[in-house]
């Protein structure tokens, strides 16, 4: 595998355009309902437990680019290979490679799951899964810039969406978001981490870095992108904590589906179908980008064309997707793919950034004290 990666100039991305990649991969599936499961653990804190959550993606997006940078141009499989050699090295990549497919898998569990049991509780899971399978080989056809603009634009037009969830505010009681501050630090902190399945995505970083043109300016975008998420599931907690009793919230799965039902128009009655079906808009970017980002892993380890190789990870992916999974079974999966992704993508990058960074100081020390052999 090469280390270093010298994408083609029809390949590579603004880096502006990384905002809308960021943001695009945290706002998935997780979104959905994220509102009960903080809520269960810091009750009424619960907006503290996402602003946490927030702290600690900034932190270690921060961690995840100053690794990159330490390389020329590379990805997170090159510094993998680098840093733990040949077998070492492509074993924790394939690791990744599993990471991303779990991630696309469970979130076409997730949102099947959403699809049946609101609009179309009839339609079997093999033809969903097939139509969503197939839109992602279409947009992976089209190459890194097609899935990029299809993050720019799921992010463009899912705009007014948000501006809905304002409907919700003429409904609130502002007196449910009391008592403040009564949760313990545990119970705040249990609630941030349960925010883990909700804000991952911007892991994408460690795949995509190398195809992004102005490399001094990825830090900044890809902070603007995790922090308008941030500000987003904000929103969302104190709004659904206004609006929601404590009973309620606690009984209520999807809690942001829950608040388009309150939306009325005169041409629509039932205006959570439409949010509902508008969103695979939101979800394809995450299908797209983390088929991209498994395909590029087998890609490298193995030396194979990656056209060959996304069709097979898609089938393969979609036969798994066959298997019929109950709701409480969904629940254990989605938790154990949660604490999985907790260690991949908030604990590991430090312990790989120490390891970068100790590894470039003994390098730069063996350079200096050959020059010094040799003047």
């Amino acid at each position: 595998m090469r280390v270093h990666i010298e994408p083609k100039p029809q390949n590579m991305v603004n880096t502006f355009l990384l905002f809308f990649v960021i943001h695009s991969m945290q706002l998935g599936v997780g979104i959905q309902g994220f509102q009960r499961i903080i809520y269960m653990e810091a009750r009424h804190d619960a907006w503290v437990s996402v602003i946490l959550s927030g702290i600690a993606t900034a932190t270690i997006g921060f961690f995840m680019v100053k690794t990159l940078s330490l390389y020329e141009n590379t990805d997170l499989y090159g510094i993998q290979y680098d840093l733990l050699g040949k077998w070492l090295g492509n074993l924790i990549n394939i690791v990744f490679v599993v990471y991303f497919l779990g991630s696309f898998h469970v979130i076409v569990r997730n949102y099947i799951e959403v699809i049946q049991a609101w609009v179309f509780p009839e339609i079997p899971n093999w033809l969903l899964s097939l139509t969503l399978v197939y839109l992602v080989y279409y947009g992976l056809n089209g190459g890194l810039r097609t899935v990029v603009g299809v993050s720019f634009f799921s992010v463009v037009l899912s705009l007014w969406l948000i501006l809905l969830l304002a409907y919700p505010f003429q409904f609130t009681n502002w007196d449910y978001l009391f008592p403040m501050f009564e949760a313990k630090i545990t119970e705040i902190l249990r609630g941030a981490k349960q925010m883990t399945f909700t804000v991952i995505g911007f892991e994408i970083i460690y795949v995509i870095y190398p195809f992004l043109k102005e490399k001094d300016r990825v830090h900044k975008y890809m902070q603007y992108g995790l922090g308008f998420t941030t500000l987003l599931y904000l929103a969302l907690m104190v709004v659904s904590l206004a609006y929601f009793s404590g009973g309620q919230l606690e009984r209520t799965i999807w809690g942001t589906l829950s608040l388009f039902k309150i939306v009325r128009f005169p041409f629509i009655e039932r205006f959570e179908y439409v949010a509902i079906t508008f969103w695979v808009l939101l979800i394809l970017p995450n299908l797209m980008l983390y088929m991209w980002a498994a395909t590029r892993g087998i890609s490298r380890i193995f030396n194979k064309k990656e056209q060959k190789v996304s069709w097979m990870l898609l089938l393969f992916v979609f036969l798994t997707l066959l298997y019929p999974l109950t709701r409480a079974q969904i629940n254990m999966f989605n938790d154990y793919f949660a604490r999985g992704a907790l260690y991949i993508v908030f604990v590991y990058p430090l312990f790989l950034f120490g390891a970068v960074l100790i590894k470039k100081k003994l390098s730069r020390k063996k350079d200096e004290a050959n020059e010094q052999k040799n003047p």
